[in-house]
Order: C-alpha cells, then structure tokens, then sequence
C-alpha cells in the first residue's frame, strides 16, 4: 500500500536546526523553497502532511499555512504517542506513513512509520536507525529529497512533473 502521509519535524529537518533571536526577541527560522514546492506537490498530488515538533514557533504556524499542512502539532514530548493518535484518527497503518527525523527525540516518532528518512546531519544513533539517510542536510533540502525519494518508489514521477508542467 502507498505511503499516504507524512511527518515532518521542524529543526534540523525544515530548517538547520539553528535558533536565531533578533535583539528585540523575535525568533527567526530559515526553510529551503525547494523543500515547500515538493511538500505542496505532495498535497497537490491528494497526499497527506503533518508536522509534529517538540518547540512552538508562530514562524512554524505561518509557514504550515502556506504550505496547506493540515496538521500541526508543536511544543510535542511524546512524538511518537502523536504520531500513533493521528494514524488513527486517519485510519492509517504503519506502512501508509513516511516521517523524517534528525535527533533522539524523533526517534520513537521514526520506528512507528512504514518509512523513516534523517537529514545526512541528524545525530549518528538516528542514521542508523532510519530506513534512509539523506545526502541532504536539514533545512537544505532534505525534506525534498525525501518526498522525490517516494514518488519514485511509488512511480508518482509523471504526476509529480504534471503538476508544473514540465512533462
């Protein structure tokens, strides 16, 4: 059965995991178009997105919103009792998931999917782990790499491409 969601962590996965603070307070977050292009292709193609992240950032709010994510989830401990709470709310078996993770506190998130994806920077236990490890680092692409790793697994390519025309 096809991969029908999935989960996205923020840090070091959307971004480079970096935290930056204006002199005013202001949090700042960096995320890679390209990344947002495939993540809205994916809806586009009548997929599923989620974010699932352990710190809350209104940057992550308004950027889920552009995208169309549909379910975000922040300031999350238990990741992978979320995950487990949103497949069932989907109707959704293991194998219909995919997530991508770059540290230990993804990692019970990361065993609970059909598929499991970490940045080429996530920790070492978490490259280990994951079904696959990236060359892409986090906030760099990876996310993307990700998403056209399983629309070639899933002979999506075609419909991928028609979606902007370059067929």
């Amino acid at each position: 059965m096809a991969i029908e969601l999935i989960v996205l962590d923020v840090d070091g996965c959307l971004t480079d995991g970096r935290i930056i603070y204006s002199a005013e307070g202001d949090e700042l977050k960096a995320f890679d178009v390209k990344d947002g292009l495939a993540i809205a292709s994916w809806i586009r193609l009548g997929k599923r997105a989620a974010i699932i992240t352990g710190r809350r950032s209104a940057i992550v709010e308004r950027r889920a919103g552009e995208l169309g994510i549909a379910h975000l989830y922040q300031g999350v401990r238990e990741k992978g009792a979320r995950l487990n709470r949103l497949m069932v709310e989907l109707g959704l078996q293991k194998h219909q998931v995919a997530a991508i993770g770059d540290d230990l506190n993804d990692y019970p998130m990361l065993k609970e999917v059909g598929r499991s994806y970490a940045p080429a920077d996530a920790v070492p236990r978490i490259r280990e782990t994951v079904d696959c490890t990236l060359t892409a680092r986090g906030g760099r692409g990876a996310v993307r790499e990700m998403i056209e790793d399983l629309i070639r697994i899933e002979g999506l390519r075609e419909k991928f491409l028609a979606l902007w025309s370059v067929v």
